[in-house]
């Protein structure tokens, strides 16, 4: 994986969090969520981030295809790991040796959690999954555990409100590329 990695978050609204924050409530409807039901706050933690900052926008405000630039305070970051994280590739051939198809992307999301449950329990040493955007032309993005935590940098390479006047003609782009409105 790429040592660049992008990040969609909220700093407001029922859940604030931060760039570098991992969630660790869960399951909630993120695909790669490992948590253990029921919902609850949880050792296990998860953080989604991808190669390109246009997924970003596709991921998060796929519910409403509405990129809101001030609704719960949305964020960008752009960030590097301080090392190479070992992660799961999901996008080649392992889904199929291992029983299940390249729906994992696409599917059912209680199904892909199962998955990720099961691939927590099996793969100690996976510091998450590497997977395709069912968004976004099956572009790479990757479903941090707690056990890739530490490779966060310290600070982020790229840091900006989605309220920032600098940003909004590259959201604009985006918002049109994809299909979605905007607020």
């Amino acid at each position: 994986m790429r040592s660049l990695l992008w990040r969609l978050y909220f700093r407001g609204g029922s859940h604030p969090t931060f760039w570098n924050t991992l969630r660790s409530y869960g399951p909630t409807q993120g695909r790669f969520d490992h948590h253990l039901p029921p919902p609850r706050v949880q050792d296990r933690s998860i953080l989604y981030a991808a190669e390109e900052g246009a997924i970003c926008f596709v991921e998060v405000f796929q519910d409403t295809r509405l990129i809101d630039r001030t609704a719960r305070d949305p964020w960008l970051a752009g960030f590097v790991l301080r090392w190479p994280l070992r992660l799961l590739d999901l996008t080649g051939v392992w889904p199929t040796r291992a029983g299940a198809s390249m729906a994992i992307n696409t599917g059912p999301r209680y199904r892909a959690q199962r998955w990720s449950r099961a691939i927590y329990e099996a793969y100690p040493e996976a510091d998450g999954v590497y997977y395709a955007s069912s968004m976004y032309h099956n572009r790479p993005c990757a479903a941090l555990y707690e056990r890739g935590a530490a490779a966060l940098s310290r600070m982020p390479e790229f840091h900006r409100p989605l309220r920032d006047p600098a940003l909004l003609p590259v959201i604009r782009r985006v918002a049109k590329d994809i299909g979605y409105g905007l607020v």
